[in-house]
């Protein structure tokens, strides 16, 4: 009996001196791994453990371990020798979320998960509804919404801001704010979600209303939701919200990071206040390529293309690499003023970069090279594309027309719609009638106007009729363009007014030009062109009287011709030129350049 009393304690004392050991083990394992840095000591420290017949928890910590490296395939392979349990699938699908992005995976693994009648909880939802707002899922996302309901994690403050999240991203603010409107508790987060999911999808005043109720609560605002604030005023144009925000960012001593600082400078461009945006730029200790972006965007934006180009310029020399963002704006400052060297510059760069794919930097090319008058550059860029939206077709359909070449536009036009990439637009239809207009095709014109509503169930605008007022008045049907402009469901603008005009001028047709003109003054009485046409019209049809009143109707009101403007490049400068502006450097040397060019043409039609 004492000899079987002294076996047991023995063997009780092995078991518990090899439990202590296993135990050290794991805990050099769990050491080891915290400190783990590669993929290769992973691997070490996962023998270890099928040596050593390491269970739970370890596979849990390796498996994150293996998602915090970013090591997809390490991951992928391991995942389904882990044993089933929800930390597992939780930390997987947070890595296919947030790790990897790969949103479809995430959402797979969400639904095995609840195969295997592995319970869901508030770490699993938001990453669910994550993937479901970046993969514009709203009826799956709604189809979760229903679950959390019933399970009653919906109090959860992670839960409920990943679903008003999800829902903002679907563009369905609806849902959002009802989500929003039924928190019993809400943090800063909850109201930023609001706030920024309003700023992003253009519903500016929704989002600063409910930031003055934000405040209102008396709650704090953050950066992220300035940001979002500074956004909106942007789009409103709320300049003096805009300052409040600069000086509530001063007063608090918050750090003017390319977060805060890029969104100021947005707002002040979009406000059209490029000082005020310019001394936030100066005053940026770090200026990072957002802060740079955003402020050659605000020049671009505002038609300063010689700002933009000059500071471009600065950019290459003393600021950081331009990426997409940049090219594009400088780009559109090249197509305004014709900048083809740089503009061909920036085409090299970005093949040199591998931007040449990126379909905005290659609809920004088409664009510049068409309104450089380079078609053929224009069409090279579009015809390697290996992928078009709208914009790219529309961009190189209005190429065609604006050069005169109604045959191909139209031709363009009817490549989009065969293969069906993308429908077609209203800025596709402008491009299309402008051919028209340029070819004098009245007919297809009809024929296309029509076709708006008839096929693409698009509702004509005023541009869409000032193309079809252009085609009948340049086609000397001025009557029936004025017809037309009767008929529209719309007021007529000053463009299209503007065009029939022009129209009645060169139809000399004294009727019709009286009455546009009576719309014209009422509209726009500072335009200098349209006293200019009327009394030109007039003075056609001999009716003195009547052009001398309006060039005494434009004295008297104070009303003066603009200039007229030009611009032209040499070696990477761009040099501005005014109608009768003579003080200017070179001046001396320009005209007699240009009078030996008038004596050489004389010589030639002599």
């Amino acid at each position: 009996m004492i000899f079987h009393t002294k076996i047991s304690r023995q063997f009780v004392g092995q078991i518990r001196n090899q439990h202590r050991q296993d135990q050290t083990l794991v805990n050099r394992l769990l050491h080891l791994l915290k400190q783990c840095k590669s993929t290769k000591l992973l691997q070490q420290i996962h023998t270890q453990m099928l040596i050593n017949s390491v269970q739970m928890p370890m596979p849990n910590f390796l498996l994150s371990k293996m998602i915090e490296l970013k090591d997809f395939s390490y991951s992928s392979l391991f995942f389904p020798r882990v044993p089933i349990n929800s930390y597992a699938f939780n930390v997987m699908i947070r890595g296919y979320a947030t790790t990897w992005q790969k949103f479809d995976l995430a959402l797979e693994s969400f639904v095995h998960m609840k195969s295997l009648d592995v319970k869901p909880d508030n770490f699993t939802y938001p990453f669910v509804f994550i993937s479901c707002g970046s993969l514009l899922a709203s009826r799956i996302g709604r189809s979760v919404h229903c679950e959390v309901v019933k399970t009653g994690l919906l109090l959860d403050f992670h839960v409920a801001h990943s679903l008003i999240t999800m829902y903002s991203r679907c563009a369905e603010m609806g849902s959002a704010r009802y989500v929003f409107d039924e928190m019993i508790h809400r943090d800063l987060v909850s109201w930023n979600s609001v706030i920024s999911g309003y700023s992003r999808l253009g519903f500016a005043g929704e989002a600063v209303e409910m930031f003055g109720e934000l405040r209102k609560e008396g709650l704090e605002p953050d950066e992220t939701t300035l940001v979002s604030v500074l956004g909106a005023c942007g789009d409103l144009g709320d300049l003096n919200l805009g300052r409040w925000v600069q000086e509530y960012v001063i007063e608090k001593r918050m750090e003017l990071n390319s977060y805060i600082g890029s969104a100021l400078i947005n707002m002040y461009g979009k406000c059209g206040q490029l000082e005020s945006a310019r001394a936030i730029f100066n005053c940026m200790k770090r200026k990072e390529v957002v802060i740079w972006n955003a402020m050659i965007t605000g020049y671009a934006q505002n038609g300063q293309s010689d700002e933009t180009i000059y500071l471009f310029n600065e950019m290459k020399e003393t600021g950081p690499e331009p990426n997409e963002i940049t090219l594009i704006a400088v780009l559109s400052a090249c197509a305004s003023i014709g900048a083809l060297d740089l503009g061909k510059w920036i085409d090299e760069y970005a093949s040199k970069r591998g931007l040449e794919h990126n379909i905005y930097v290659a609809t920004a090319l088409v664009d510049m090279y068409s309104k450089c008058g380079n078609l053929g550059y224009a069409s090279r860029v579009f015809e390697n594309m290996p992928r078009r939206n709208e914009v790219t077709w529309n961009t190189m359909i209005s190429a065609h027309a604006f050069h005169g070449q109604a045959k191909e536009a139209l031709s363009l036009f009817q490549r989009m719609l065969e293969e069906n990439s993308s429908p077609p637009d209203d800025v596709t239809f402008v491009g299309v009638l402008s051919a028209c207009v340029h070819g004098g095709l009245v007919d297809e014109g009809r024929r296309l106007f029509n076709l708006m509503t008839s096929s693409f169930g698009l509702t004509p605008k005023v541009e869409h009729y000032s193309c079809m007022v252009d085609l009948l008045s340049r086609a000397g049907r001025v009557y029936e363009a004025w017809d037309f402009i009767q008929e529209m469901p719309q007021k007529p603008d000053e463009i299209l007014l503007g065009a029939l005009l022009g129209a009645c001028h060169k139809q000399k047709n004294v009727d019709i030009g009286e009455r546009v003109l009576k719309l014209l003054l009422e509209m726009e009485p500072s335009n200098s062109g349209n006293y200019i046409i009327s009394s030109k019209i007039y003075a056609d049809t001999k009716r003195w009287d009547d052009c001398a009143r309006m060039r005494a109707l434009m004295k008297e009101k104070g009303v003066t011709k603009t200039p007229g403007c030009s611009w032209i490049e040499m070696e990477g400068q761009i040099r501005e030129f005014h109608a009768g502006d003579f003080i200017i450097e070179g001046a001396e040397e320009i005209h007699r350049v240009l009078d030996m060019m008038y004596d050489d043409m004389a010589m030639e039609v002599l």
